[in-house]
């Protein structure tokens, strides 16, 4: 899915907060104007393709009627009681042709079973079986490892293996995120990326009481924008894997940021929003970059998206699409063993111009191919800033080192470099003037299967 949103909203917009301590009055919740519709279709406008709601975040205000709480939006005077805003939120991603997700707090602040093993587990269960039975499919349960004191000064163990299985059991097509088995946090929230990201890692990893350790411990904005670890940079090489050779997982990583500072709504920060430039650049390093990027926006408390955050989603979508859009066709797309050696053949399946994603063919080499390389070759000279490369991931990771070279006036020149590739890798260089492009892949972990190329031509 590459790129798709994240909505924090509830009773901390409400009261000016990040992380609420529960226990707030359901009066205060009351957003006139919530609009869906909107939040919904300003992601769309940016390109994504889901959307994943704070169902209920850390102070245990339900933004559903939950069934074993009363402190939800039925005790609110929002629609006189009867509103329930996971619906509205599902219903209008479905109108927009978006996928809905869940963000279900493990840290209830308010709940008064929190902290006493079974008993709250049975109470989170019951909440995430509401979830995942009320509102049709949902692509993503995303779970932190926020986990602090109750209302009784007490600290629950999570039974995450029980949780995973009720999303199993209900939503087998959902993928578990962050503290789960499926998606890997990339570390940080300020939407740093890995130079190589890879999707085979250790399966220590996964250990959700790992990643919780590493995640945000208090109510600090610092963490959200400027921590980022140097100490695990480096995942999934044959260092890194060396020594876990029979013990790995497919876990492929997730960045997360928010488009503000804090992660809800503060009115302090309506001009502190994010510069289209900015996220393009986070974009591009995380779709670009073997990733899916997520991205919060924020609804204010009258339950409408501010016009800064709607206008820079907006630039980020057509920045998005033009980088799309200049994708130079190719006249030939031919395959070799490296751009000195004889050609091969062309790419089964693949005409003039290599496409992005456009779920051609995929091509693999011979096995006794000692450098694959496929060559875009194009009418004249273009400027070229950009190539995208992608595996088909069906058949792993394979390729460890790609070198990407342009050709002009008899002579080749290498443009770029990289490691992990992955779904897919945008490597960007200075812009260049040449008639063709070719990648190589001198370095594999097995023979590579290539699911697209394509040359990006420089803006003007």
């Amino acid at each position: 899915m590459e790129f798709y949103g994240f909505i924090h909203f509830g009773m901390n917009t409400m009261t000016d907060r990040e992380w609420g301590e529960g226990h707030d009055d359901p009066a205060l919740f009351d957003p006139a104007g919530l609009d869906a519709d909107q939040w919904v279709a300003a992601l769309k406008s940016a390109g994504m393709t889901g959307v994943i709601l704070t169902c209920k975040h850390h102070d245990g205000f339900c933004l559903w009627p939950s069934d074993v709480t009363t402190y939800s939006v039925a005790s609110s005077p929002w629609r006189g009681g009867g509103g329930d805003v996971v619906a509205e939120v599902a219903d209008a991603a479905r109108r927009h042709g978006l996928r809905f997700g869940i963000y279900l707090s493990p840290w209830d602040r308010t709940e008064s079973s929190y902290g006493s093993g079974t008993a709250y587990d049975d109470f989170y269960v019951a909440q995430l079986t509401e979830l995942l039975t009320r509102y049709g499919p949902v692509f993503s349960v995303w779970l932190d490892g926020a986990n602090g004191e109750g209302p009784n000064g007490k600290v629950q163990t999570y039974d995450w293996e029980r949780y995973y299985a009720v999303v199993r059991e209900l939503q087998p097509d959902a993928v578990i995120s962050v503290c789960g088995p499926d998606v890997r946090w990339c570390g940080n929230e300020a939407g740093d990326t890995r130079p190589d990201e890879w999707s085979v890692v250790p399966r220590a990893l996964q250990d959700a009481e790992r990643t919780a350790d590493r995640s945000q411990k208090a109510d600090d904005g610092a963490f959200a924008r400027r921590l980022v670890r140097s100490d695990e940079r480096d995942l999934g090489s044959r260092a890194a894997l060396a020594g876990h050779e029979d013990d790995l997982v497919w876990y492929p990583a997730e960045v997360n940021t928010s488009i503000r500072p804090g992660w809800f709504h503060h009115p302090a920060e309506d001009t502190a929003v994010r510069s289209v430039d900015e996220l393009f650049t986070v974009y591009l390093r995380a779709v670009g970059g073997n990733s899916c990027f997520l991205l919060n926006v924020p609804p204010a408390s009258d339950g409408r998206l501010r016009d800064a955050d709607v206008a820079v989603l907006g630039e980020l979508g057509r920045r998005v699409e033009d980088f799309r859009a200049r994708r130079i066709e190719a006249t030939a797309v031919t395959v070799s063993s490296g751009v000195a050696g004889d050609v091969a053949s062309a790419w089964p399946g693949v005409g003039p111009g290599a496409v992005l994603g456009a779920g051609r063919t995929p091509w693999r080499p011979d096995d006794t191919d000692p450098v694959p390389a496929v060559t875009l070759t194009f009418a004249g000279p273009r400027p070229v800033e950009a190539v995208v490369v992608g595996e088909d991931i069906t058949q792993g990771q394979r390729i460890e080192h790609l070198v990407v070279r342009g050709h002009r006036d008899g002579g080749w020149t290498t443009l770029a470099e990289a490691n992990a590739v992955g779904h897919q890798r945008i490597l960007t260089f200075p812009s260049a003037e040449v008639d063709a492009v070719s990648v190589e892949i001198p370095g594999v972990r097995d023979t590579p299967v290539v699911a697209h190329v394509a040359a990006i031509g420089a803006t003007s």
